[in-house]
């Protein structure tokens, strides 16, 4: 197939340069040139002081020149032009849109502290192919917000390509770029760089705290909200912070993993805690640390072992321990995904198979897109979903803790990071998972209150009686 890319010549980015790289790699490329009107003054303003405060490059967000795009001139017909000009199609085209404008809207979303909704359309007859709502890690920072939604851009287009089928709804309509609002956003970005480097003088950050409760009626998933009664808390020392809590049950006694991140050692590691029916006996201790990062250790029980599968991207792979003496010894068994780097790996069985949800990092944010594996037996082999990403949504892509079944339905957690990593836990009933699609339906969102004291709300997952979340915290320094 030999593609075709339409740019705006007033509108080129380093982004684009590297789009049509990508796209070559498929096959014959050839960028074409459109009309239209550069975008205004103030986001060039904008990056420039970004690029001063935060000490951070342009990168992607980096003006381009026509000539960069020489090289992408391939000869002969066309057979689809994946065009972000907006002018009318020639031949088969699908347009590509922010909020159902064209490129400039998505800076004009950024400036409105939101991320848009991208889509890929057919040009002739307006039908969305394929759409998603990418997210970012740093909404404050303008640049970094840009490159994440253009890198996740990138992956919807690829998406299409490929067939895949992820759909959300429409957010908003496109919004304006104004002077107004930029200097808006600077001056509030600049009051946020202040507090926050402020903040981290003062305080440990991040810093989370774990909360449980014992069970003696409808939990979570039943109640769809926070339980009357609360949470209490596991404490910790304020040098370090634990999270992801996942209770256990083994020989009629309970235990709770948790990712247990020491704040001078700077990354975590995995430490389990017994509960009795008072709460924790002692404080968690560590069972797993291998240099790098762990979190989220997804403990479950398989035939007469029991297995973890805590959180690694910093080695790019997904990875089984077994318990060679629970709860204390670890080993590593087998690794079940290689040169990935997904968050959040959560297994289930389901109709005779074993599934796997996770979301996975490929440029952009670490929490938007959700891609889905199978396999005959849990040691594999593993295959990729043919829609992957199967979702593209900030919203409700990222896992939160184990699916579980209720009254027949499928019932997963995930993280709502609109408002920033982890902010808000929700709940959707998956409605379909086989070999063609993946679909939900979200029945509710929570959020910190009363009854969960805090800024965040992050992991739910239960094991007997014992229920668990995790959200934000404050630790001083001093």
């Amino acid at each position: 197939m030999t593609l075709a890319l339409r740019l705006d010549p007033n509108r080129l980015r380093q982004w684009h340069v590297r789009l049509a790289a990508r796209l070559a790699r498929r096959g014959p490329l050839r960028v074409e040139f459109g009309v239209g009107s550069p975008l205004p003054a103030s986001v060039a303003l904008l990056l420039g002081l970004e690029r001063i405060v935060h000490r951070i490059p342009t990168g992607d967000a980096a003006v381009a020149s026509r000539s960069e795009f020489a090289k992408f001139a391939a000869d002969g017909e066309v057979d689809l032009t994946i065009d972000f000009t907006g002018e009318p199609p020639r031949g088969r085209s699908w347009r590509v849109t922010f909020d159902g404008g064209d490129d400039a809207a998505l800076p004009g979303a950024l400036l409105n502290g939101r991320t848009p909704v991208v889509a890929i359309s057919d040009a002739a007859t307006n039908e969305v192919i394929v759409s998603g709502h990418p997210g970012t890690e740093t909404a404050g920072i303008f640049t970094l917000a840009l490159t994440d939604v253009l890198a996740r851009t990138a992956t919807l287009i690829e998406a299409a390509l490929d067939g895949a089928g992820t759909r959300v709804a429409a957010a908003s309509r496109p919004q304006a770029i104004s002077a107004k609002k930029a200097a808006i956003f600077a001056a509030k970005s600049l009051v946020r760089f202040a507090m926050r480097t402020l903040y981290r003088l003062l305080y440990n950050s991040p810093h989370w705290r774990v909360g449980w409760r014992r069970v003696d009626g409808p939990d979570v998933v039943d109640l769809k909200a926070h339980p009357d009664s609360g949470w209490r808390e596991l404490p910790d020392d304020r040098t370090r912070f634990y999270a992801d809590p996942f209770p256990f049950e083994h020989e009629g006694r309970t235990f709770v993993f948790v990712e247990d991140f020491p704040h001078k050692l700077g990354y975590g590691l995995i430490s389990v805690v017994e509960f009795d029916e008072n709460g924790p006996v002692g404080t968690p201790r560590p069972v797993l640390d291998i240099g790098t990062h762990l979190s989220y250790p997804f403990v479950f029980a398989h035939g007469d072992a029991i297995y973890m599968i805590p959180e690694t991207c910093a080695t790019r792979t997904v990875d089984l321990y077994r318990a060679e003496e629970f709860p204390g010894r670890w080993v590593k068994y087998v690794t079940l995904l290689s040169d990935i780097a997904a968050s959040d790996a959560t297994v289930f069985e389901y109709n005779g198979r074993w599934w796997m949800l996770a979301t996975v990092h490929d440029g952009g944010a670490f929490s938007d897109a959700l891609h889905v594996w199978s396999a005959p037996d849990l040691l594999g082999p593993w295959t990729a979903h043919r829609r992957n990403p199967v979702l593209v949504d900030i919203a409700t892509a990222r896992p939160a803790g184990r699916v579980v079944t209720r009254d027949g339905k499928l019932i997963r957690p995930f993280q709502d990071c609109r408002d920033g990593y982890g902010a808000a836990l929700g709940l959707a009933e998956i409605t379909r998972l086989d070999d063609e699609a993946f679909e939900q339906r979200v029945e509710t969102v929570l959020r910190a209150g009363p009854l969960w004291r805090g800024s965040r709300l992050h992991t739910l997952n239960r094991a007997g009686r014992l229920e668990c979340i995790d959200g934000s915290a404050t630790a001083r320094r001093f």
